[in-house]
């Protein structure tokens, strides 16, 4: 587990274009370029870390806090996002990057981290409640996606 870099980027927009393009975890609809995932890097660093997990050299998978809303009493909200490539699902990066990112969480003083998965994503969900998140509420049909309404589930980590 480390810091990403730029020069990690190519390898986390293809993650992340294959995730456009086969699952419901974004609901972005059309593949992003690098200047798109670049902009979105540079969001990053400080409160907001954004951590890769590699498997010989090859960035496997990733993690990042963001800000939860931009007003300022948000400031101790985070939101996480993981993604993992499809050639290294069901090896534990989920779980790896899980635990450092909710590591770095703790370091960065923040007191709630906010995960919102669509409904369906049992992996997803699996990986959150094992480590202490709890369901709080479902908004329904909020994005239309691969032909069908989606739903998203929010689930809150209180760190204490």
């Amino acid at each position: 587990m480390r810091e990403a870099t730029l020069e990690d980027l190519p390898e986390m927009l293809a993650i992340y274009n294959d995730a456009i393009l086969h699952l419901t975890a974004t609901f972005d609809l059309e593949e992003q370029s690098i200047e798109d995932r670049k902009k979105w890097f540079l969001a990053h660093g400080g409160r907001n870390p954004l951590i890769v997990a590699e498997i010989d050299g090859v960035v496997a998978g990733y993690a990042s806090l963001s800000p939860f809303r931009d007003k300022e009493a948000y400031k101790d909200t985070t939101e996480i996002s993981i993604y993992i490539s499809k050639d290294h699902r069901g090896l534990g990066i989920g779980k790896r990057l899980m635990e450092e990112i909710l590591s770095q969480a703790a370091d960065l003083n923040y007191h709630v981290i906010i995960a919102g998965i669509t409904t369906g994503n049992e992996g997803s969900v699996h990986l959150h409640v094992k480590y202490g998140f709890e369901f709080i509420g479902r908004f329904k049909e909020v994005g239309y996606k691969f032909g069908e309404w989606q739903s998203v589930d929010f689930y809150q980590l209180i760190l204490r």
